[in-house]
């Protein structure tokens, strides 16, 4: 009895291990094999992606045919790169560097910290700038918006000098505040030394990529720059102890006069940068930011900005979502003075097709079925996804359009009343 009882248990004991060596043999190589062949299509997959990427740029470039080392094609609204060639390279950015500069001082009088309308007084400092200058003399008082004209049209050394040392009290602590601010913005190629971009310190760099972002940032954020930076000339009057005497202003940006829908931005040339230029355009709702860095001479960065700009207006294609953002459902507000609450968008949704086509875009909804009360309007409570096969190119949030409080004892037991008296 005893021995058949012993048979019995060991049969049971063998038959466990073997459902166990099972499952521990499918558990092992779904560990084993599974997630490397899932690793190796994911590695190859990218390994496609760059090589096609790679292709792209290779066959942009043999089109272009740009005399730039390096050189960036943007899509302001979305930041989307349309073509690139060494972006990320480190190069003197010469007065480009006064992108910078500029969105500081626009980020002052946003803050409301200096007006259009304040008097800034040259220090000897300012007036000992050489290259480009517009010849502020020691104690000349001139307007924060004449100086933002001085600095914008005729890329005034003196003028950047002046202007930094009347928000942060010294170009060095203004130099600060243009590197925290880079940072901010994840220009990681980038590093400022001086206001103006004068300098040919190793430690000044920037890159076409980071030029592109900030230029981005000032025309994204400040509009009204373009207004500024579309003066073709304009004379401004020095008053020094001297007397007075007019002096004009010439836009250093050829595009503003001979390429149709130029709207800035900046040039910059050095002996170290060569020339340099960023510009921003605009046709048909499309707008471009082109960044070309060391090209050989002045003719040649014009030349090779149009020929970015018109790549771009010639294989962009927008697409702007208008209904999709306004058919929105509402969702049920549990213990609300309202049952339910309308969504709206955060911001309209917009993509760039750079190959000259529209794609099929897709939607995905992803929203909240029911929240509790009370709602802030602005309250996050869902999703919208664009699509184009099967792959996301981007989201908009989707938030309360209104406010919705708590309901009250007294009204939550009127409407108990009220449901039971429809019965």
């Amino acid at each position: 009895m005893e021995r058949r009882s012993f048979f019995k248990r060991k049969r049971i004991f063998v038959v466990w291990m073997f459902v166990l060596s099972l499952f521990t043999s499918f558990s092992f190589s779904n560990i084993v094999y599974g997630k490397p062949n899932s690793f190796v299509q994911w590695e190859v997959e990218k390994e496609e992606e760059k090589e096609e990427t790679n292709q792209k740029e290779a066959s942009t470039q043999e089109v272009l045919q740009l005399d730039a080392p390096s050189y960036l094609l943007m899509e302001e609204t979305t930041g989307q790169i349309i073509c690139e060639k060494n972006s990320d390279e480190m190069r003197s950015p010469a007065s480009i560097t006064k992108v910078m500069t500029l969105i500081l001082i626009f980020d002052a009088l946003e803050s409301g910290k200096i007006q259009l309308t304040d008097e800034v007084t040259t220090s000897a400092h300012a007036k000992s700038m050489g290259g480009s200058q517009v010849f502020l003399e020691e104690g000349e008082v001139q307007t924060v918006e004449t100086l933002i004209k001085c600095i914008v049209v005729a890329s005034g050394n003196d003028a950047s000098v002046a202007m930094a040392e009347y928000i942060a009290g010294s170009e060095e602590a203004f130099v600060k505040m243009m590197n925290e601010r880079a940072e901010g913005l994840s220009m990681k190629e980038t590093h400022f030394v001086d206001c103006c971009g004068l300098t040919e310190d190793e430690q000044h760099y920037s890159s076409a990529k980071d030029v592109a972002i900030m230029s981005r940032e000032l025309s994204l954020k400040y509009p009204k720059i373009h207004e500024y930076a579309s003066i073709w000339q304009e004379d401004i009057t020095h008053v020094t102890k001297q007397g007075s005497k007019p002096f004009t202003l010439s836009n250093t940006n050829k595009l503003i006069r001979h390429y149709q829908g130029a709207t800035g931005l900046k040039t910059g040339s050095t002996s170290k940068a060569k020339f340099c230029l960023t510009a921003t355009a605009e046709r048909n709702g499309i707008k471009l930011i082109s960044v070309v860095m060391g090209a050989p001479d002045s003719k040649a960065r014009v030349r090779d900005s149009s020929k970015l700009l018109d790549y771009g207006f010639a294989n962009c294609v927008v697409y702007e979502d208008t209904e999709g953002i306004k058919n929105l459902p509402k969702v049920l507000v549990a213990q609300g003075m309202k049952k339910e609450v309308a969504l709206k968008a955060t911001e309209p949704f917009r993509y760039v097709f750079v190959n000259g086509k529209k794609g099929e875009i897709t939607t995905e909804l992803e929203v909240k079925k029911k929240i509790k009360a009370p709602v802030k309007m602005g309250q996050e409570l869902g999703v919208l996804h664009y699509k184009v096969d099967g792959k996301e190119i981007g989201s908009v949030l989707l938030t309360a359009k209104e406010n919705i409080e708590k309901m009250s004892y007294k009204i939550s037991f009127l409407r108990i009343i009220e449901q039971y008296i429809s019965l």
